[in-house]
């Protein structure tokens, strides 16, 4: 499966902003998503992941009660709303896909990766 990421740019701290992926093939429905971030100078981090058919969600703590992701498979597309955005949200946003489902969203154990998009908050 290939993933395209889009929705990123500048915002200011408290502001919103929706990043979706959309990917290609038949076989979307089949896999579980996620969205991992990495900032200047440090690892690509976990920021949410959601089950294939978005019964199971699970979020990093940084994020719980700001950021939503979903998905809509009819249209291949994953989402993240992200709102109440603080500075230290700014990172380049991926998305990502595996085939075989587990409690947790680790970068080792995704199957394939979109390029990033870039989320900038600002003061």
């Amino acid at each position: 499966v290939q993933l395209q990421a889009s929705g990123g740019g500048l915002v200011q701290a408290g502001g919103s902003l929706r990043l979706s992926c959309a990917a290609s093939g038949r076989t979307f429905s089949s896999y579980h998503m996620a969205w991992f971030r990495q900032a200047p100078g440090k690892e690509r981090e976990f920021v949410a992941g959601i089950n294939w058919n978005g019964g199971n969600t699970d979020y990093a703590d940084s994020v719980k009660g700001r950021f939503t992701i979903s998905r809509d498979n009819a249209k291949n597309t994953v989402y993240l709303q992200m709102n109440s955005l603080k500075l230290e949200d700014t990172a380049v946003y991926y998305c990502a896909a595996k085939r075989y489902y587990s409690t947790t969203y680790v970068v080792a154990g995704m199957d394939y990766w979109g390029k990033g998009t870039l989320v900038t908050v600002s003061s």
